[in-house]
């Protein structure tokens, strides 16, 4: 993984806290966009990873929005290694098509030269400012979903006023257990820590199964940003987290109400092109050695994501004005 100190790479992995517990540090850049919103295409640009759950975040939110034209992305390829994420060299990734340069670390040290931090995904650059204006996925999420609608071209927001105040509720209820508590069981050097996360984890997914038996999606009948944060981490569940994190207790699949949640987020348009299943499993099973000291990636398993969900008999499909 890596990270930078003063400007200087250092390639380090995360440090456990005393009792083996993974602590995730904070994002560092987190401003917001100019007054009254984004009206010039391609002033900002997209650093993103196909393979990572919270950049994936973003790139639904861009594609749901219908920005493509409007915030041109770099994607760093699944390969992680000592020297962070890099770009190419994978079906998919692309060169940084701002600053042509090699390694995202590069682009880190032009937005602050003595940065002290994780090079991590998502990262939003600002043309005019010269700078990363946030790499926290959730805030840049929100940037793209309310701020950006001059250039949208279709009405849809994940945000939806009315929905919002339960929105982030979902979100903040979903991080610790599920989205980071994939991480927290991973990545934990202790048995005790190890267990602690996972059992967390499955109590969370088996009270998010209840609320999907009821309704279509997690605040209601409308997609919002709540549901892409959960598909994420879902998406990721079986294929990785299951087997390489140690998640075993039960796979999505055993799940009726989240595994059709997760068919029907899929099929959702626009979803399904921001899904790569060989970045998502090259990126875990080869970079972190320290699991998966053979680098080996598994075949399976095999996943049939246009398979039907029935999810339509709970509520109307799609994010709220979804104008296609």
């Amino acid at each position: 993984m890596g990270h930078l100190i003063d400007g200087v790479w250092d390639k380090g992995w995360y440090t456990p806290d005393a009792e083996g517990r993974f602590e995730r540090p904070p994002t560092v850049f987190r401003g917001g966009l100019p007054d009254g919103g984004v009206t010039e295409p391609g002033r900002f640009h997209l650093y993103a990873a196909y393979a990572c759950p919270w950049a994936h975040r973003v790139l639904i939110t861009r594609a749901l929005k219908g920005l493509e034209h409007a915030v041109p992305v770099s994607v760093v390829g699944p390969r992680m290694g000592d020297d962070g994420w890099a770009f190419g060299g994978f079906d998919g990734a692309t060169d940084d098509h701002l600053h042509g340069a090699r390694l995202l670390r590069d682009v880190y040290l032009r937005a602050r030269p003595r940065y002290t931090g994780r090079v991590t995904v998502p990262a939003l650059w600002d043309t005019h400012a010269g700078t990363i204006v946030n790499n926290e996925s959730r805030e840049v999420m929100r940037l793209l979903d309310t701020g950006f609608d001059a250039l949208a071209r279709h009405a849809v927001t994940l945000y939806p006023a009315a929905l919002r105040a339960r929105i982030d509720e979902t979100i903040d209820a979903l991080y610790e257990p599920v989205n980071n508590g994939v991480y927290r069981a991973g990545f934990a050097t202790t048995q005790e820590a190890y267990e602690a996360a996972c059992r967390d984890l499955f109590i969370a997914l088996e009270h998010w199964d209840a609320v999907l038996a009821r309704q279509r999606y997690l605040c209601g009948e409308a997609l919002t940003a709540a549901d892409v944060c959960l598909f994420t981490t879902l998406l990721r569940f079986d294929p990785v987290y299951h087997g390489h994190f140690k998640c075993n207790l039960r796979r999505v699949r055993d799940y009726p109400n989240l595994w059709g949640f997760v068919r029907d987020v899929f099929q959702t348009p626009g979803v399904a092109d921001t899904c790569r299943l060989d970045h998502i499993k090259t990126h875990y099973y080869w970079s972190h050695p320290h699991i998966n000291p053979t680098r080996i990636v598994p075949l399976g398993p095999e996943l049939d994501l246009r398979e039907a969900h029935d999810r339509g008999r709970l509520g109307p499909a799609g994010p709220s004005a979804l104008d296609r």
